[in-house]
C-alpha cells in the first residue's frame, strides 16, 4: 500500500476532490483526518472509509480562525500519534463581476479562506512534520492564467502557488515537500453553479479531451504528490484539467 503507516489530514474533506481524495489515501492505507465546516458532509467522508474498513476522524474547523486550525492539528496527532500529509484543499469560488463591483467584503471572504486557510494549515502543520512529509495546496488553473470576472478567486490561487514555492523552499533541507495542484474544471458543487448558465455547453469542453474532470482523477495525482514516489518533487503546480 502506497500510504501505509502515514497520517493525513484533509481539509474541505466533506464533498467533491477532498472526499475522493480522502477515500483513496485510506484504500492506500493512510489513516485520514477529516476536517470541514459542514460537520454532516465531514462525518460523511468518515463512514464511508470506515465502511469501507479504513481508519478515520472527523473535526470541525474553520480554517480562517488560527485557534481552529491548531486545533485541527492537534486532533489529528491526538488521534493517530503523528501526520505525515496535509492536503490543504478547502476552499471557495466567487461570484463573477468586474472589478470595480466587487466589494472589499467579497475580496476578503475569498482571500481568507482560500489562501489564509493555506497559510494556516502550512504554519500550524510544519513544526509537527517529519522528514518525508508531504504537503499539497490546492490551487486552480485560474491561478495560474487569470480568469476574467473572478479577481478574487484568481488572485488567491496565484497566492497559492506563490506560498507553495515559498514553503517549499523553506523546508527542503528538512525533507518536507510541498506542492500544489492546479485543476481545470471538475465535477463537483462549483461546477453545478457553472451548468445553470449559458456557458456550460463551451466550459465543459473547452481543454484537449473536450471533456471534465471528475474528482477521482484529480485525487489520482494528488495521492501520487502525498506518496514517496513524488520523493524528488517539490515546489512544482501541477495542473490537472485535460490540456486545457
Amino acid at each position: 500500500m502506497r500510504l501505509e503507516d502515514k497520517v493525513a489530514i484533509v481539509t474541505g474533506g466533506g464533498g467533491g476532490i477532498g472526499r475522493s481524495v480522502a477515500l483513496q489515501f485510506a484504500e492506500e492505507k493512510a489513516k485520514v483526518m477529516v476536517s470541514d465546516v459542514d460537520e454532516e458532509a465531514g462525518k460523511t467522508t468518515v463512514n464511508l472509509i470506515n465502511e469501507k474498513g479504513g481508519e478515520a476522524g472527523f473535526i470541525r474547523s474553520d480554517i480562517t480562525k488560527p485557534n481552529e486550525v491548531k486545533g485541527m492539528i492537534d486532533e489529528a496527532i491526538d488521534a493517530f500519534g503523528s501526520f505525515n500529509i496535509l492536503f490543504n484543499n478547502a476552499g471557495v469560488n466567487c461570484d463573477e463581476k468586474k472589478m470595480p463591483d466587487v466589494s472589499f467584503e467579497e475580496w476578503h471572504h475569498v482571500m481568507d479562506i482560500n489562501i489564509n486557510g493555506v497559510f494556516l494549515g502550512m504554519k500550524h502543520a510544519i513544526p509537527y512534520m517529519e522528514p518525508g512529509s508531504s504537503i499539497i495546496n490546492t490551487a486552480s488553473i485560474a491561478g495560474i492564467k487569470g480568469q476574467k470576472l473572478v479577481s478574487a478567486y484568481s488572485a488567491s490561487k496565484s497566492s497559492v502557488i506563490a506560498l507553495t514555492k515559498t514553503a517549499a523552499t523553506e523546508f527542503g533541507r528538512q525533507n518536507i515537500r510541498v506542492n500544489a495542484i492546479a485543476p481545470g474544471i471538475i465535477e463537483t458543487k462549483m461546477a453545478d453553479d457553472w451548468k445553470k448558465t449559458d456557458k456550460w455547453p463551451i466550459l465543459s469542453k473547452a481543454n484537449a479531451l473536450r471533456r471534465t474532470g471528475q474528482p477521482e482523477e484529480v485525487a489520482n495525482a494528488v495521492l501520487f504528490l502525498a506518496s514517496d514516489e513524488s520523493s524528488f518533487i517539490t515546489g512544482e503546480t501541477l495542473v490537472i484539467d485535460g490540456g486545457h
